[in-house]
């Protein structure tokens, strides 16, 4: 059930984180990848803003006197119509940065014109760059030419007419590809990518790994919390056996006796109250922890004399501890109001009183303290005796824990009280820990705020 729980625990985890990790390195990559592509637009559009010619008046006449059916041969834009096949290059500097970049004149059917490059490609190369993005035509597209990814975009040559000082702009029929070497942005990219996978899948067994770890911590106290809960169960039903058996076992001996007096089977009448008086004791304990452990039930703190409190105690115990002979000294600091729930620290210290004088040896002794110590009280209470063993002292606190089973029908405990004691403490918000020196003495210490 555990591990089921441990699982979910961990698909769950590894979900949430997974989902997180890709959305995260998604933002990364395309924030990356828009940076890098608005960059090289931002180059394309540099370098092909468009060819512009500006002709004059003179020159409009000279076109003018020109016979129509003619090709226009201005210098760097065409070719004449003989020479129309005819690539020609023209170094000029069409590096931007460290990105290469060349362009290509193709006329409205496609046809090269003119060739403007300083970079050692071959002819072929060219031709085929500006077939490719001639039959596309999809502006801002890449294409991969001698083993490089190049972006291009394809822009109108543009012939401004100045006639008589009044400008017009005309399209002159001649179109320029204009190529940008994205090689390097491309490789970037790629190596971003691999780098956010392998990162990621790092990450994810990292965190697979540490989710486990903490998957296995939150798991533990409430498994320890359900075996608990089980020995708890278990316990109870033991402990209340003993005394039903009691009971019904002295029925059937009266059952048995029926024509005898009520007199003369007092004894088994006296075994039947036993019986039900432990019984009685062991549900008003039980009852009295669930009470106390219900979460949804505040402790009711208010202003009270702690030391006149401890004092009551005391006095209530007095014959007990005169009966068994135990000598009893204690300081108790006078009149130290504490903010708290009067009835239930006297419960507490009623709990660690009796217990005391339950495993105080026979004219032992017991000392109790009572001081304030900056903003805390601290109340200790230690008897001689047996002591508890070492490794004992981290159960004394259990439920129905005895570090002596074999006193329990002497002293008539269960090992509920300071499981009492102990929760009692914790809602109040003060701590309770417990000392021993074996065949020596005992000693239970608990902490308040003021």
């Amino acid at each position: 059930m555990f591990t089921k729980l441990r699982n979910k625990f961990l698909i769950l985890n590894m979900s949430i984180t997974s989902v997180v990790m890709v959305a995260a390195f998604a933002i990364i990559y395309f924030i990356t990848y828009n940076n890098i592509h608005s960059e090289n637009l931002k180059k394309l559009n540099s370098l092909s803003s468009g060819k512009q010619i500006t002709i004059h008046s003179e020159e409009q006449n000279k076109l003018d006197a020109s016979p129509s059916d003619k090709p226009i041969a201005i210098t760097g834009v065409g070719l004449p119509a003989d020479k129309e096949k005819e690539t020609f290059s023209t170094l000029a500097n069409f590096s931007l940065g460290d990105s290469l970049s060349f362009n290509i004149e193709v006329d409205a059917d496609g046809r090269i014109w003119g060739i403007n490059s300083f970079i050692a490609l071959p002819d072929e190369a060219y031709y085929k760059a500006a077939e490719t993005a001639w039959s596309d035509k999809k502006n801002n597209s890449t294409i991969t030419l001698e083993g490089k990814q190049w972006q291009y975009t394809i822009t109108p040559i543009l012939m401004h007419v100045i006639i008589s000082g009044q400008p017009y702009t005309s399209i002159e029929g001649k179109y320029q590809i204009t190529f940008l070497d994205v090689t390097e942005s491309k490789n970037t990219l790629l190596a971003l990518l691999t780098t956010l996978l392998l990162v990621g899948l790092i990450m994810l067994f990292v965190i697979f790994i540490i989710s486990l770890y903490f998957a296995n911590r939150a798991i533990k106290p409430i498994a320890e919390t359900w075996e608990k809960q089980k020995q708890f169960v278990a316990d109870a039903s033991h402990e209340l056996k003993t005394p039903l058996t009691i009971i019904n076992a002295n029925y059937d001996a009266l059952l048995a006796n029926q024509n005898e007096s009520i007199k003369s089977q007092i004894k088994w009448l006296d075994y039947i109250r036993i019986g039900s008086d432990r019984m009685a004791k062991l549900i008003n304990d039980l009852l009295s922890l669930a009470k106390i452990e219900d979460v949804n039930l505040k402790a009711q703190k208010r202003p009270f004399n702690i030391s006149n409190a401890i004092n009551d105690v005391i006095l209530s115990m007095e014959a007990l501890v005169i009966e068994k002979g135990i000598k009893l000294r204690h300081a108790i600091e006078p009149d130290i109001i504490i903010k708290g729930d009067p009835e239930r620290v006297k419960q507490v210290v009623t709990i660690l009183f009796d217990n005391a004088v339950k495993y105080t040896n026979n004219n032992g002794q017991i000392d109790i303290l009572l001081k304030k110590a900056k903003n805390k009280i601290i109340y200790s209470i230690k008897n001689s005796g047996k002591g508890i063993a070492k490794q004992d002292l981290p159960k004394v606190f259990d439920r129905f824990y005895r570090a002596d089973p074999s006193r329990t029908q002497e002293t008539g405990g269960y090992g509920l009280g300071l499981s009492i004691a102990k929760t009692i403490i914790d809602r109040l918000g003060g701590k309770i820990n417990v000392t021993s020196v074996e065949n020596e003495c005992t000693t239970f210490t608990f902490t308040l705020g003021l």
